[in-house]
């Protein structure tokens, strides 16, 4: 209620500057309910679907996939977009970053630029426009450096990844963030923009959610094993089969032996080294039949991770044969010790061989001509004339 005697005006004044008050501390009525962010665009919403990124954990759209709307049939072509972020947004950014004097400020909490093509018939993954410039907030936005090409007429392409806009961003609930994007329009191609609150995840956080997730069952790789050695349809018949417990990437016997659901084959990869491989360089191929390894379809297997914590397996050893019935047994300590001795016979025929040829090599340089010994010279006999 107005006080007596008091300014209508300053009132006015006084509630908006408590509501606002209340709205950055956090507390009171504005923020018992948080409502999603406003986001201003400029162009109508894409019905498109974009590929997830596994490094990073969606918390919030800013900016949904809306087409990046060409205005006039000229060639370059400019769209500007606003964004605003909630109090509970602002304090996730603020509060989680690393701020130490070593090294650059890193954000866990991140806001994401993202484009790629306007095409509804597949989920789509990451591209930029020809010819792209964004700034944020009136500052240039630095984007990943093209990668040259040979060929004739064809624009270089800048490698398909996220853009982290935070360190331009505004931190604030008050505070509308602008962002203005520049292309070369394609003709017949369109492209879309998303913007996310996204939290930046490690190697090590998606592989205990691997584990998290469970253990595919032994009993499904014991019947894989079955029928790849007991199928009727091969020419030759296969009584047992040689794999390995070392990972095809770091060559060293796995931890957490996994493969993709989508994949047949028996042999498996460590899962710790090839998110951290991924996590450098995201291509999620796998490493044993270069076809897709997605980490959703990744998953433990319990068969290869019991063989590994067994005890019947010799720590030396990385390699066991697999049987028609689908049990295991470590390759036989005569065959392992027969390798070994056939290595070194081989070693040491090559070390009779070095040495054969540098003999050879003496008894040439002895039957050649013998060396010329110096003679002294005569003695000189002197005679008196007198």
């Amino acid at each position: 209620m107005m006080a007596p005697n008091s300014n209508p005006m300053q009132y006015l004044q006084a509630a908006a500057y408590h509501q606002q008050a209340a709205a950055l501390a956090g507390r009171g009525p504005y923020t018992q309910q948080q409502q999603p962010s406003q986001a201003a665009t400029q162009g109508r919403p894409a019905n498109v679907t974009i590929k997830k990124l596994p490094f990073y954990e969606q918390h919030g759209a800013l900016l949904p996939p809306s087409v990046l709307h060409a205005k006039g049939t000229g060639r370059f072509q400019e769209a500007q977009y606003q964004f605003v972020l909630t109090v509970q947004q602002a304090n996730d950014i603020a509060s989680n970053r690393d701020i130490r004097a070593t090294t650059k400020v890193n954000y866990v909490y991140q806001v994401q630029l993202r484009f790629c093509p306007l095409d509804t018939t597949k989920e789509q993954g990451d591209e930029f426009p020809p010819s792209i410039c964004v700034q944020v907030n009136g500052k240039m936005c630095p984007l990943p450096n093209p990668i040259p090409t040979n060929k004739p007429n064809v624009e270089p392409k800048r490698p398909p990844k996220p853009i982290d806009l935070t360190p331009l961003c505004k931190l604030s609930p008050t505070l509308p963030n602008t962002v203005n994007v520049k292309w070369a329009a394609d003709q017949g191609k369109g492209w879309v923009i998303v913007i996310d609150l996204v939290e930046k995840l490690s190697s090590e956080q998606l592989l205990e959610r691997l584990v998290q997730k469970g253990t595919r069952q032994s009993e499904f790789t014991r019947e894989l094993i079955k029928k790849k050695l007991n199928d009727e349809g091969d020419e030759i018949a296969t009584t047992n089969l040689k794999v390995t417990v070392a990972c095809p990437l770091g060559k060293m016997r796995m931890s957490s032996p996994c493969r993709p659901t989508t994949c047949d084959h028996l042999q498996c990869f460590d899962a710790s080294l090839f998110l951290m491989m991924n996590e450098r360089k995201p291509t999620w191929q796998c490493p044993v039949c270069d076809s897709a390894a997605l980490y959703e379809n990744l998953m433990v297997d319990g068969y290869f991770l019991d063989v590994i914590k067994s005890k019947e397996l010799p720590e030396e050893e990385n390699e066991i044969i697999l049987n028609q019935d689908g049990s295991w047994h470590p390759i036989p300590k005569d065959e392992t010790d027969e390798a070994k001795k056939k290595e070194e016979k081989e070693k040491e025929k090559g070390d009779l061989l070095d040495l054969s040829d540098e003999e050879a090599g003496a008894g040439v340089k002895a039957a050649g001509p013998a060396p010329v010994v110096a003679q002294p010279p005569p003695e000189i006999e002197c005679i008196d004339i007198d």
